[in-house]
């Protein structure tokens, strides 16, 4: 039998290896990584040849095998293993994660060739590993080889059943990540990268550079054998908040030092850049980054993983799953709310079991993480495991972050009236607007696939208002529990949040006599585009039998993508006679003369219509739309030399 590798130790018992990387990685799916590095899989066996100058005696010699990862292996702790053949091996009796080796029937021990089948169990640290041998008295290194998560084995956490969402969650290294907003929704594709040159060194210094290990790295590289805590090791150090990070984060214009978002469209730029810069943060990035990062990284370790939009999505600051927005009495916001509303936000999902839960495996499955730096979670900034079924079922006691992420999704936004006295009246409370077509790509193809059912009841419904209901009692009765809760209480979204309820006033905007209604719409004259004159008209309806006197004030805000205003382009105001049973129609014109400075690195205009009515001046009104700005068609025009020779036809099919 052939041997390729030899061991260069002179006298010794141990002359030749084969890792049989190549076959063993295409086994263990790993080929597209590496074939001359060993990278296996967990709760799966792989071969290794093993050829000693002496006859091999089973039923005399004892041939023990060491492996070890980390600085401070222990047995107890699962980071060492030490077993052979035959398995007489004395262990510690609170040993983990103990691997096994078997012999195989194409061995030939009377000429010392020994074909071993080893298995890491499925539950040991993943990480690099050494291994070493020792028969008789003498004791050798033998190679190093990585270990990663097998969503192929049904005993490891991520084990996912369907082999078509194993490819595509897993070995799939092209997506397609969702932008824009939820109805102007644009795909952008990236590059993941997950199986590049280094990637597999790249992930381990990531899992080594984390805060966690730096206090305490033995219980750490111990830890690793958990999904849930890798995931979330993951989410923190994605971001540079936490220190050492990969990305650091601007939603401004400034991008000295770096390059913008925008500028990016691969995963492995970004972390060989990292690596090789001895890990200064990569600038810059924004959500959609941040996940496309992680991601990349997820799936080299083998978490099934995938990149999810969420539009008209929600920052709740305060943990009371309501998002507050401030208009003046003449259209414009206010003032900048600590909460907002993103036009999107991206994360990830990874897909393992929740064993911490529920031992029925209720939270088993898709789990949101979440590395964008937005609020901190146990000290740090990072966010999730967050099961998605708990999302759906309003559990916000639940750990990890899962009402930050309910809020996200389904959080209810209220509208505030700021009179000029400083008083504030609660206009409007909307329980539908948050958590639009969560979208991510389909299984083996290129189509959009929109899973908001899977985070909340449909809107409008009964069941959804008792889960929204439900969740609060959660939160308020679980105060102290592993989300701290603010003291606000929410009670018919007519209390102030951030702590400034001395302006607010209760006092009902309409009178007991429910007032005649006032419908509010807005419609595009023509398509926006960027470059041309925004035009569009605010048509107003009443059921009132009379004519009624009405005082409009539009405004037209620039948006970064965050939900925060960015400027103001034009405001006006006018009074107007709404007739019974007529469409009052309003023209609004925003020419791009006087939108185009404040629309430099926007894509979106909020545009606003406080209306009140002359007679009762405390029945106001609110609409609001936000347009997005298309970008232009290009045309190409191709100019052929008639004296150039050229096959008429084929031009012909491409004009």
């Amino acid at each position: 039998m052939k041997v390729d590798w030899t061991l260069n130790y002179p006298n010794s018992v141990f002359i030749g290896l084969d890792l049989h990387s190549e076959t063993n990685n295409k086994e263990h799916r790993t080929s597209e990584i590496s074939v001359k590095e060993l990278i296996v899989r967990r709760g799966q066996a792989f071969k290794l040849t093993l050829r000693l100058a002496p006859p091999f005696r089973p039923t005399f010699d004892q041939l023990t095998m060491t492996v070890v990862t980390g600085e401070h292996p222990s047995e107890n702790l699962g980071s060492m293993s030490r077993f052979g053949v035959p398995d007489k091996v004395q262990r510690s009796g609170s040993a983990k994660a103990v691997w096994r080796a078997e012999l195989q029937r194409s061995s030939s021990p009377e000429t010392g060739v020994l074909v071993l089948a080893i298995t890491p169990p499925a539950a040991c640290p993943v990480g690099e590993y050494k291994l070493s041998a020792k028969l008789g008295e003498e004791e050798r290194d033998l190679a190093t080889l990585s270990v990663l998560f097998n969503p192929w084995c049904p005993e490891d956490w991520v084990f996912l059943p369907d082999e078509a969402e194993r490819q595509e969650y897993v070995m799939n290294e092209h997506g397609i990540i969702y932008k824009g907003v939820d109805k102007y929704i644009d795909p952008t594709h990236w590059d993941f990268g997950q199986f590049e040159e280094d990637m597999v060194k790249i992930c381990m210094k990531i899992l080594d550079y984390n805060v966690k290990h730096k206090q305490d790295p033995a219980d750490d590289v111990s830890a690793r054998c958990n999904p849930i805590y890798v995931s979330r090791v993951v989410t923190c150090m994605i971001n540079s908040e936490n220190g050492g990070g990969i990305l650091k984060g601007q939603w401004g214009m400034d991008f000295r030092g770096g390059v913008p978002p925008t500028h990016w469209s691969g995963s492995y730029a970004i972390l060989k850049k990292w690596s090789n810069s001895v890990f200064s943060s990569v600038k810059y990035g924004q959500c959609w980054v941040y996940a496309a990062v992680m991601c990349s990284v997820m799936r080299l370790l083998g978490i099934p993983c995938r990149v999810v939009t969420n539009y008209q999505s929600a920052h709740d600051t305060n943990k009371n799953l309501t998002v507050d927005t401030y208009y003046a009495d003449y259209g414009v916001r206010e003032k900048e709310s600590k909460d907002s509303v993103w036009n999107y936000h991206v994360w990830v999902e990874g897909w393992m079991r929740r064993p911490d839960l529920a031992k029925d495996g209720k939270y088993d499955g898709w789990q949101v993480l979440d590395p964008t730096p937005q609020e901190k979670s146990d000290g740090m900034f990072c966010c999730g495991p967050a099961p998605v079924s708990a999302i759906r079922n309003g559990d916000t006691h639940l750990k990890y972050d899962v009402p930050f992420v309910f809020a996200e999704v389904n959080a209810d936004c209220i509208t505030w009236l700021v009179k000029r006295d400083g008083s504030m009246v609660n206009i409007e409370t909307d329980s539908i607007k948050i958590g639009q077509n969560i979208s991510t790509k389909s299984v083996g193809t290129n189509d959009r696939m929109n899973i908001t059912d899977s985070y909340k009841q449909k809107e409008g419904t009964e069941q959804e208002r008792s889960i929204f209901q439900y969740a609060l009692t959660r939160l308020e009765n679980e105060g102290q529990g592993e989300t701290c809760v603010g003291d606000e209480k929410v009670g018919n979204g007519t209390n102030m949040n951030n702590g400034s309820n001395e302006n607010a006033t209760n006092n009902p905007i309409c009178s007991p006599t429910p007032p005649p209604q006032l419908f509010i719409r807005f419609e595009e004259v023509s398509k926006p585009v960027d470059g041309e004159d925004v035009s569009l008209k605010l048509i107003l309806n009443s059921d009132s039998s009379a004519t009624r006197r009405l005082s409009i004030s539009v405004a037209v805000q620039a948006m970064r993508f965050t939900g925060q205003p960015a400027g103001n382009i034009l405001s006006e105001a006018l009074e107007q006679e709404l007739l019974p049973g007529k469409d009052l129609i309003v023209p609004i014109l925003v020419p791009f003369s006087t939108y185009q400075k404040y629309m430099i690195g926007r894509e979106s205009m909020n545009i606003s219509a406080v209306i009140t009515d002359q007679q009762k001046k405390n029945h106001m009104f609110l609409a609001e739309t936000r347009i997005v700005l298309m970008k232009p068609p290009i045309s190409i025009t191709v100019s052929i030399s008639p004296n150039r020779e050229i096959d008429k036809q084929y031009l012909k099919s491409y004009q």
